[in-house]
């Protein structure tokens, strides 16, 4: 299946996709929230300051101008507040008026309209705005005739030190639940997939019908589906079975006929022996490939591969065929001996009707997982384009009827069945100075 190629940033699983998806939403949705709430606080608070802020000045003008002159100034500190102090300029108020920037901001408008009110019209109050700041100052002149200068530095709504973490705290706590909640969804697609790959003509473990409603459903149906497959492909192998047994004995029949022809008739009788041969070979191979999905029901043992390979390389030697054998397993493994065996008689029987040269080759390196056997040869190799059709049942190379080069087309396919029985995969390659490489690797 090809992957599905975009940008990178975007997750390849579903639970991924799922995930970041509620990620943005739940922080946009915060950021909206905090947004509203810190602006409805900020309307309150400045509501509130204008009500306080008027009538604290207020009281504040009202004192200095019962004070002496001179013992003025040890009021202001006094008369001081955190968003604004008193300041005695020293200058006429007609001048700071003159001199003065009144600007724009709402913010300043608001504060001397709510002053006018609480001072009952009784000064003429003048604002100068600070450039570059949000400061300003009020100007007012005192009934004497001293200038004063209110100025108010407005700060942003203070926030407790303990909010952040609040929110981090709920940030974490949704985050938590939404990803459990993916997980919930996403995790039956994953126990689907994970039992679609056990999926073996052996026999396979059912999958377990629990969580939501349309899960057990899936669940269900996919349970069904696997006991039909293993039903329909054991009906098939069956009949194959079957019909190449019959066949045995018809052409046991016109074997004996076709000996006991005279001897003017020789050429033809060699012919139809030769033909009697061939169909025997198809018949026997048709069996062996119906029966190999029995050898996986052998029990699991340790076993030597080291002296397994080279039993079969000295029975291929015994035989007049030279084997080379390459490599060490020191360790034994787990695993079932016959059906491995088959295996590699399998694909050396392959590779000798096409080659006169061929080697296996053995490894498990120290710490690993999997074990490689490949056997490899010197013959034309395979076109790239079939390498993974020779692994199926009866497909050949080449096209010819002859038996003797060509096979029935079941060897690797037997081959093929078995590793994955096993557990592992068989791969075909050509080697770079020419012949074919038959790999298995298998899970230890």
């Amino acid at each position: 299946m090809k992957r599905e190629t975009g940008s990178t940033w975007w997750p390849s699983s579903l639970f991924g996709r799922i995930a970041l998806i509620l990620l943005v939403g739940v922080l946009a949705a915060y950021a909206a929230s905090f947004t509203l709430v810190f602006y409805e606080r900020s309307q309150s608070t400045l509501s509130m300051m204008l009500r306080y802020l008027s009538k604290d000045i207020a009281s504040g003008v009202a004192v200095l101008e019962r004070v002496a002159p001179a013992e003025r100034p040890e009021w202001l500190a006094k008369l001081e507040r955190r968003n604004y102090r008193y300041e005695l300029t020293g200058a006429h108020a007609s001048s700071v008026a003159s001199s003065a920037s009144p600007g724009n901001s709402a913010l300043v408008n608001q504060v001397l309209a709510s002053l006018r009110t609480e001072l009952e019209g009784r000064y003429v109050l003048s604002p100068s705005i600070e450039s570059g700041s949000s400061d300003f100052a009020i100007h007012l002149t005192l009934g004497d005739g001293t200038p004063l200068a209110i100025h108010l530095a407005p700060n942003g709504m203070p926030l407790p030190f303990w909010i952040w973490w609040m929110v981090g705290l709920q940030l974490v706590v949704l985050l938590g639940c939404a990803a459990w909640a993916v997980r919930l969804a996403t995790r039956p697609l994953t126990d689907l997939a994970v039992a679609a790959d056990r999926l073996r003509l052996e026999g396979s473990p059912a999958m377990e019908p629990h969580g939501p409603v349309e899960v057990q459903r899936a669940a269900i149906a996919f349970n069904a589906m696997q006991v039909r497959i293993q039903q329909h492909i054991a009906e098939r192998i069956q009949m194959l079975a079957a019909i190449s047994h019959d066949l045995q004995t018809p052409i046991t029949r016109m074997r004996l006929r076709a000996e006991l022809m005279e001897e003017s008739k020789s050429a033809l009788r060699a012919k139809l022996l030769g033909d009697l041969d061939s169909m025997q070979s198809l018949v026997e191979e048709g069996i062996a490939y119906a029966r190999g999905r029995h050898a996986v029901n052998e029990s699991e043992r340790s076993v030597d591969v080291q002296a397994l390979l080279e039993s079969i390389v000295y029975d291929y030697t015994d035989a007049g065929r030279s084997i080379a054998f390459a490599g060490t397993i020191e360790q034994p493994i787990l695993t079932r001996p016959v059906a491995l065996k088959r295996i590699v008689i399998n694909l050396i029987d392959n590779a000798l009707k096409f080659a006169d040269q061929v080697s296996i080759h053995a490894e498990r390196a120290p710490g690993s997982s999997h074990l490689h056997i490949a056997v490899r040869d010197n013959g034309p190799g395979i076109p790239d384009n079939e390498l993974d059709a020779v692994l199926q049942p009866f497909y050949r190379v080449e096209n010819s009827r002859n038996r003797q080069s060509g096979g029935a087309g079941l060897g690797l396919a037997i081959a093929q069945q078995l590793t994955t029985a096993l557990g592992g995969s068989l791969q075909l390659s050509n080697l770079a100075a020419g012949g074919l490489e038959a790999k298995v690797r298998l899970a230890i």
